[in-house]
């Protein structure tokens, strides 16, 4: 009968694995996020915008479950000089033109190993005493799951001929080369995909195919008269330096990005305007740019309707441009 308390990673194994997981995750994130001014095509713009957050996220459940292990929280680390130079790889199609290449990067390489790595940690995890390291991973496996269905989707709307196909079979042999040879993401070779992984048809499908509907014909989606007020509402509590008003306006667990709250305090700002809008499913993505005699701030705000009206369920700035000294 095996022993209940088994497990196969000691804790400090158990953090040298956090640590590795945080370190690919936290390199994908902030390569997203970059991509994102470079990328012309409107549904691969805002599908990164999208994962950009939900991988925030994952960095930050990461680093808060190190100090429960004994390590020091919020740290990153490699499993060697191999997988970094494959992240480099990926981060190299930084061209306007290569879209395909970093949603291959990505969404056929990158995110299916971080996906297969979870699956075979979470087979091995002891269920008595690393629950919440089973429900981090668990949650991480369930967006990945997400995220390459809906990438996988945009990328066959642009790889619509021959061509650009084997353009995208190419980069992919060339990644998969470098990550084999790196041993992955632990270091410790590269876990098989999980079982259903290669029929991803993507819950997140329906989102896709609205994102690629707005790069099709290009409509200007009319704002709810509720979203609207609720957006004035936000945007007024912006100008105002008003960070209680400011939660009001969104979901109760809404997550900002680091440094936010306190950029805006220090922002004077003036007026507004909705400068994009776009339909994701039921919810909305409106894109708010605010002047002021600081300069200027760009804010993506995603809105979801629920029994108290709408709520904007994630927050982030995307530019801030500082006015020159007079």
């Amino acid at each position: 009968m095996s022993d209940p308390l088994w497990g196969p990673h000691s804790v400090d194994e158990s953090a040298r694995l956090i640590r590795n997981y945080r370190y690919a995750v936290e390199r994908m994130m902030r390569a997203l996020g970059g991509w994102i001014a470079l990328t012309p095509e409107i549904s691969a713009k805002l599908l990164m915008g999208r994962h950009v957050w939900d991988n925030a996220q994952h960095a930050d459940a990461l680093g808060r479950r190190l100090p429960e292990l004994r390590a020091q929280a919020h740290v990153s680390e490699p499993a060697s000089a191999a997988f970094v130079a494959f992240l480099d790889a990926v981060e190299e199609a930084e061209q306007p033109e290569q879209t395909v290449e970093r949603l291959v990067g990505v969404y056929r390489v990158l995110k299916p190993h971080l996906l297969a790595s979870y699956a075979a940690h979470l087979e091995r995890v002891n269920q008595v005493y690393e629950p919440p390291t089973h429900r981090i991973l668990s949650r991480c496996a369930e967006d990945e799951r997400r995220h390459i269905g809906a990438g996988l989707t945009v990328l066959h709307h642009l790889t619509r001929t021959p061509a650009l196909e084997a353009r995208a079979r190419q980069w992919q042999g060339r990644l998969e080369a470098l990550l084999g040879g790196s041993g992955g993401v632990t270091g410790l070779g590269l876990p098989p995909a999980p079982v259903g992984a290669g029929a991803l048809s993507a819950t997140l499908s329906d989102d896709a195919e609205a994102l690629i509907q707005l790069e099709r014909t290009g409509p200007a989606w009319a704002m709810p008269e509720e979203l609207g007020s609720a957006v004035r509402q936000l945007a007024t509590t912006v100008i105002a330096h008003d960070e209680t008003g400011l939660r009001r306006c969104c979901v109760p667990d809404v997550t900002y990005p680091e440094g936010f709250e306190t950029g805006l305090t220090r922002q004077k700002l003036e007026t507004y305007r909705v400068v994009a809008l776009a339909t994701v499913g039921r919810q909305r993505l409106v894109k708010l740019r605010f002047e002021g005699p600081d300069g200027s701030v760009a804010i993506v705000t995603r809105w979801a309707p629920g029994e108290d009206g709408w709520r904007a369920a994630a927050v982030d700035w995307t530019a801030v441009h500082t006015a020159p000294p007079a």
